[in-house]
């Protein structure tokens, strides 16, 4: 039978012992301010559970000042007790603003555990968001071409089909001012090249899309 061996770990044999010393401190500092029976035993686990909860909500949800600000709260009034109760303070004739500390530490620990359990956690804005990609319409389906009439020859002969008209290009309007402009510009040209302007070079001087010049070159044939 293999024997079972029982690891001790120090750290948490030292985290023990730590915590037990200062929860008889916090007792005692409770106890001499006037705070006795039952009393005294709370403060300690008031104090121990304010810095727990302070701790996990750093871990959990990341530094933030809330967080920090309780968590030193509760760190000072834990280190505070062990250091008066180290010979530094007369137990028994404790001073009248640390009975008012004492007295005063429920309700703050109180406002602290519920700010803790209820606040939303505060996450900084993403400095470089992703840009939205914009979907593209869906594009149009195209109308089935018209099946070509079949025309039917006197003779007897197989039916043709019948030529089909092709679109016709839907007519762009034009300004008469770039008319005359563009009509300028087509004669310093051919006063300058000896021949026709054509209907890219006409485009570029204009500056206009392909359809109008198209439209412009087609008015001043």
């Amino acid at each position: 039978m293999p024997r079972s061996s029982l690891r001790v770990d120090a750290v948490l044999v030292q985290a023990v012992i730590a915590g037990a010393l200062s929860f008889a401190h916090l007792h005692d500092l409770a106890a001499a301010a006037g705070q006795d029976d039952w009393k005294a035993w709370a403060y300690p686990v008031s104090v121990d559970l304010l810095l727990v909860a302070a701790w996990r909500r750093l871990r959990s949800d990341g530094p933030s000042r809330l967080a920090w600000c309780w968590f030193l709260t509760a760190l000072v009034a834990s280190l505070g007790a062990n250091i008066a109760t180290a010979g530094l303070l007369d137990l028994g004739s404790v001073p009248s603003w640390l009975r008012i500390l004492v007295a005063a530490w429920p309700a703050l620990a109180f406002m602290g555990g519920t700010l803790l359990a209820h606040s939303p956690a505060s996450h900084s804005p993403d400095p470089n968001p992703a840009p939205e990609v914009e979907s593209d319409p869906p594009a149009a389906e195209p109308d089935p071409a018209p099946e070509p009439e079949q025309v039917a020859a006197v003779d007897g002969t197989p039916a043709l089909p019948a030529a089909v008209p092709a679109p016709a290009t839907p007519a762009v309007p034009v300004p008469a001012a770039l008319v005359d402009h563009a009509r300028k510009v087509a004669d310093d040209h051919r006063a300058r090249t000896g021949s026709r302007i054509d209907t890219d070079t006409l485009r570029a001087r204009l500056g206009v899309p392909p359809h109008l010049a198209d439209a412009i070159a087609a008015q001043l044939t």
